[in-house]
């Protein structure tokens, strides 16, 4: 199995850290550590490296959690629902990686981000007020279809389903940017948990990289969701359209060179 050496490991903090920081605003901490393992760890399975990273991610989500409680007021009747089934539905996409090509998912995902930037760039007013919108029972089943749409894709794919968590937040429910930033990381933390136990069963997770790097995500989210808790929804806006930016980058170069 292949492990870091310790100047690598120190690297690899960095980026969790990094990661966990970012992750914890506005989603999206995978692309910052996934391309780091990638580089780090050449030699790792990408099964692995997929493992790794969850343990790592996952301490970080769940550290963000009581961070934005203390401020944010969560609405759990659409959280609940949209747990349990991300949960379910992660798993399920986990043991999906092997059988789906990537390759064909990835312009999907580019043209969706796309349509998602230029929407919130342009609707200046998206995101910056508080005002949920569905009835009790809407947001129970809005709830659970984001929870199965999403927590699918965060266990096959990953990378970015921090930020579709916010847009679907705000988009459908009408949260404002912090309020979705807060609730995504309750249905976020799931959707890792789940991917994560099947990672383990499968023993595809590289312990003495993903403890070190769990315990530096867990600063570095603690350190993100306290800076959006104090400068709010615009911050958190303005950050998401940078993080979106970066990912749409990064996926058309991996089309056009795939």
């Amino acid at each position: 199995m292949t492990e870091a050496f310790p100047v690598e490991l120190l690297f690899l903090c960095g980026f969790a850290f990094l990661a966990g920081f970012i992750d914890a605003i506005v989603g999206g901490g995978g692309l910052i550590q996934i391309p780091a393992l990638l580089v780090f760890l050449p030699d790792a399975a990408v099964a692995s490296v997929l493992g790794t990273n969850k343990l790592a991610s996952i301490a970080g989500t769940a550290a963000a959690i009581p961070q934005y409680a203390k401020r944010v007021e969560m609405e759990w009747r659409a959280l609940l629902p949209a747990v349990v089934v991300a949960f379910a539905f992660s798993f399920l996409g986990a043991r999906s990686v092997s059988l789906i090509d990537g390759a064909i998912v990835r312009p999907l995902i580019l043209a969706l981000l796309i349509a998602v930037a230029v929407y919130t760039f342009i609707r200046k007013d998206f995101g910056s007020l508080h005002a949920p919108r569905l009835s009790p029972t809407k947001q129970r089943w809005c709830g659970a279809a984001i929870g199965a749409a999403l927590g699918f894709y965060d266990g096959f794919f990953g990378p970015g389903t921090g930020s579709f968590l916010i847009v679907a937040f705000v988009g459908v429910f009408g949260f404002d940017f912090l309020t979705a930033a807060a609730s995504s990381k309750v249905v976020n933390t799931a959707t890792n948990l789940s991917a994560l136990l099947y990672f383990a069963s499968t023993n595809h997770i590289l312990y003495r990289v993903a403890l070190p790097m769990a315990a530096c995500n867990v600063l570095g989210s603690i350190v993100g969701a306290r800076l959006a808790i104090l400068k709010g929804s615009q911050f958190v806006r303005t950050l998401f359209l940078v993080v979106v930016t970066a990912f749409i980058i990064r996926l058309a170069y991996d089309v056009l060179k795939g």
